[in-house]
């Protein structure tokens, strides 16, 4: 791929995400420019970098397997003074916590969430779905069927994060690691320890 063959690959890229307003596929891409997975990977991050790096007043950013325009956070203010848009009510504790336990879990039954928080949690979580940061995923194969909830590309976005591999660690597994880390670390000096000894 030469140099101008993959500045016109970027510039139908930039067409295709600033065209479709919502995210696309990097599957669908690769398609439409008729590349292999790899090679397209390539042309979006290629775009996406000479996006980013600059002061522009447009980002693209990944959500996952998709890629989406959005406006520059760092303009946020005059962009909603412009379209006179309202700032949106933040989320309570409660929808917080709903959407922690949604988003570390995830896919789960609504009874899931009503047992690990110990209240009933349908309101909360219709209100994070009307909000699009969460949204259902099937129903479990279970007795009347329940209803699966995961998080959204929205959730992604408004947190500012790639994927859900880039949601911080939980205290409780961070220490397990660390622990299973330690554990693992004592059994390679005792082994060592051993073969000394036994030397």
């Amino acid at each position: 791929m030469d140099i101008l063959d993959k500045e016109i690959l970027k510039g139908m890229v930039e067409a295709i995400l600033f065209a479709s307003g919502d995210p696309v596929s990097g599957e669908r891409i690769a398609q439409v420019l008729g590349l292999d997975k790899k090679a397209a990977e390539e042309v979006l991050t290629d775009t996406m970098e000479s996006f980013n790096s600059k002061e522009g007043g447009i980002r693209i950013v990944r959500l996952e397997d998709t890629f989406q325009m959005c406006s520059n956070p760092a303009y946020a203010s005059c962009v909603r003074e412009a379209l006179e848009l309202k700032r949106n009510t933040p989320l309570s504790q409660a929808a917080m916590e709903v959407l922690a336990v949604i988003a570390y879990n995830q896919p789960v039954t609504k009874a899931f969430v009503e047992q690990i928080r110990g209240v009933d949690c349908s309101g909360v979580i219709g209100s994070l779905s009307a909000k699009g940061l969460i949204e259902e995923r099937g129903r479990l194969e279970l007795p009347g069927r329940p209803l699966l909830y995961g998080t959204t590309p929205d959730f992604l976005r408004c947190l500012n994060i790639s994927s859900l591999e880039d949601l911080p660690p939980l205290p409780e597994r961070q220490a397990a690691e660390e622990d299973s880390s330690e554990s693992s670390e004592k059994t390679e000096l005792e082994e060592q320890t051993e073969e000394t000894l036994s030397e």
